[in-house]
C-alpha cells in the first residue's frame, strides 16, 4: 500500500501562528514592564514613608505620633511666672488622664528625651507652656545628631562636665545642626526653646568664642525660633543681656544669687519678661533651710525673680517661693 505524500503547509496557519506568537511575546512585555513600573512605585513609596517616619533623627521613633500642632504666636511669658525644670529625668504622664507635680505654669524639659512622647502634649492639655532644652554650645556625644558635628569644630572640655565639649558656634556647619535641633522642638509643638552653653567665650574653649560671637549666634537662634513662633530664652551670658534683651522672650540664670550678679539679669523683669531662675543650695530640693530660702529667693536684684531651689542633677522636685 502506498503512502500518501505529506500535506502541504498550510501558509495561512503558519502566519496565524506566527501573528500569534508576535502578540503573545508583545503582551509578556507589555505585562513585564507594568509589573516593573509597579514595583518601582512600591519600591519609592515604603522610601518614602521611612524616610518622613524617621524625618528629624532622636533614634527609637514612635511612628504612632504626628507632627504637633504648632503654636499660632510667639510666647510672651509674664513676670513671675511659675515654673519647673527637669533635664535628667523623663516625664511620664498618662496622655488619657494627664496630671503632673508641681501644679506651675511652665515646664522646662530636655528636648531630645521627651522627642518621641507625648510630654509635650499632655502638658498642653494641662495648660502648661513647655519650654524645650537642649545644648546649642556644646557637643555631648550622645545626642541623636553627634555623628554631624566635624571634629574642627569641637573645642575644649567643659569644666565639671568631661563629657561636653565647647562648639564653634559660628561655623556654618554647627548652626545648620542646630536649626535641625529647633525644627524638632516645633514639630514636638514646643512653646519656648532653651537653648544652653551659649557663654563659651566666659571660659576656655579652644576656639577663641567672643561676647560678639555669642551675639550673633543668639540672633541667629532667635531668628529661626520665632520663624516656627516659638519663644526663646537666653541662658546666663550677663555681658550680652542689653544686647539681647529686645530678641528675647525670657532669660533662664543659673546662680546669681551665688556670685551676686541677679542685677545684671534683673534687666528683664524691669522690660516685663520672666527670669526663670536657678540656685543649687546644698541640700536642695527638699532640705533646704529657711535662711537659705530667704537668701536664694530674695537675693539683691532678684525681685520678681521666677526663683527655683534644685539638685544639681536637675532631676525631678524643686523648693521655690510659691511651694514655702
Amino acid at each position: 500500500m502506498s503512502s500518501l505524500p505529506p500535506n502541504p503547509p498550510e501558509k495561512g496557519r503558519l502566519r496565524r501562528n506566527s501573528r500569534e506568537s508576535r502578540l503573545s511575546r508583545r503582551q509578556k512585555l507589555v505585562l513585564a514592564a507594568v509589573a516593573a513600573v509597579l514595583i518601582i512605585v512600591l519600591i519609592v513609596g515604603l522610601g518614602l514613608g521611612l524616610g518622613l517616619r524617621n524625618r528629624g533623627g532622636g533614634g527609637g521613633d514612635d511612628d504612632s505620633l504626628p507632627p504637633a500642632p504648632q503654636p499660632t504666636a510667639i510666647w510672651q511669658p509674664k513676670v513671675n511666672t511659675s515654673w519647673q525644670i527637669i533635664l535628667n529625668a523623663k516625664l511620664d504622664i498618662d496622655p488619657n488622664n494627664p496630671a503632673v507635680e508641681p501644679d506651675v505654669d511652665v515646664y522646662d524639659i530636655d528636648m531630645f528625651m521627651h522627642q518621641n512622647s507625648r510630654a509635650v502634649s499632655s502638658l498642653h492639655k494641662l495648660n502648661k507652656k513647655v519650654i524645650c532644652y537642649f545644648s546649642a554650645g556644646s557637643y555631648e556625644k550622645n545626642r541623636p545628631d553627634s555623628s554631624k558635628f566635624p571634629e574642627e569644630d569641637i573645642g575644649l572640655v567643659l569644666d565639671g562636665w568631661p563629657d561636653e565639649r565647647w562648639l564653634n558656634i559660628s561655623s556654618p556647619a554647627i548652626r545648620e545642626i542646630m536649626v535641625g535641633r529647633i525644627e524638632i522642638a516645633s514639630r514636638m509643638g514646643c512653646d519656648a526653646v532653651d537653648p544652653d552653653n551659649v557663654d563659651g567665650y566666659q571660659n576656655e574653649n579652644g576656639m577663641d568664642l567672643t561676647p560678639e560671637d555669642s551675639v550673633s549666634f543668639m540672633t541667629f537662634l532667635a531668628d529661626e525660633a520665632h520663624k516656627r513662633n516659638m519663644a526663646i530664652g537666653l541662658k546666663n551670658a550677663g555681658d550680652i543681656v542689653k544686647t539681647m534683651l529686645p530678641r528675647m522672650q525670657f532669660a533662664v540664670n543659673e546662680e546669681c544669687a551665688e556670685f551676686n550678679d541677679c542685677r545684671t539679669f534683673s534687666q528683664f523683669v524691669d522690660a516685663g519678661k520672666p527670669v526663670f531662675h536657678i540656685e543649687y543650695p546644698e541640700g536642695a530640693p527638699f532640705n533646704t533651710n529657711a535662711e537659705q530660702k530667704q537668701a536664694y529667693c530674695n537675693a539683691p536684684g532678684a525681685n520678681g525673680f521666677s526663683t527655683i531651689l534644685k539638685g544639681m542633677n536637675l532631676n525631678f522636685g524643686a523648693e521655690s517661693k510659691e511651694l514655702q
